[in-house]
């Protein structure tokens, strides 16, 4: 396969993904949107280990979900949380733990609850923004995050990388043809 090819099918990835983010986001909005939350949509947020060109389309289909089921205010500041979660994931991108992606789950954690966490209670809140609330909010959002990457991400990724037809369509690896 040349280089040309593999930026085709790295772009044609990255709009899939995107296109499944603003899908699930949507499709349950009831539960992706607000204080509390489970954002199904998140689990993408681990497939930063398959390639660095996830980190774009995982942080293209926030923006757009945001856009299109939220303010501006989660476009910039949601959408900054899971950029900064995608960065974070592809850096432990290796690590495990008892075979597990559970490393990289922990970044969508920690980067929502507490981005997240605060721009609800800065910003949504009718009452001013105390470190209490703020807290209480992160903790809202991070168990969201916690059933989301760690629970639904860290199966994901499990199932692509248990099963060779779907690992080839996450990544760039071929698979071995007989002769």
């Amino acid at each position: 396969m040349n280089k040309e090819t593999l930026t085709v099918r790295k772009l044609t990835r990255c709009a899939v993904v995107a296109a499944i983010y603003v899908a699930l986001c949507l499709g349950l909005a009831p539960f992706s949107y607000g204080a509390i939350q489970v954002r199904v949509a998140e689990a993408l947020c681990l497939l930063p280990i398959f390639g660095p060109e996830y980190i774009l389309g995982v942080t293209l289909g926030c923006a757009l979900a945001n856009l299109l089921g939220s303010t501006m205010i989660d476009v910039v500041f949601g959408t900054l949380a899971t950029f900064l979660a995608c960065l974070c994931t592809y850096a432990v991108r290796r690590w495990r733990v008892g075979g597990l992606a559970i490393p990289a789950s922990i970044p969508p954690v920690l980067w929502n609850a507490v981005i997240v966490g605060t721009e609800i209670a800065v910003f949504f809140s009718n009452t001013p923004a105390t470190p209490a609330l703020i807290f209480a909010n992160a903790l809202s959002v991070g168990a969201g995050e916690i059933i989301s990457c760690c629970v639904l991400g860290v199966l994901l990724v499990r199932l692509i990388e248990s099963n060779p037809r779907l690992a080839q369509v996450f990544t760039d690896e071929t698979t071995r043809q007989h002769a």
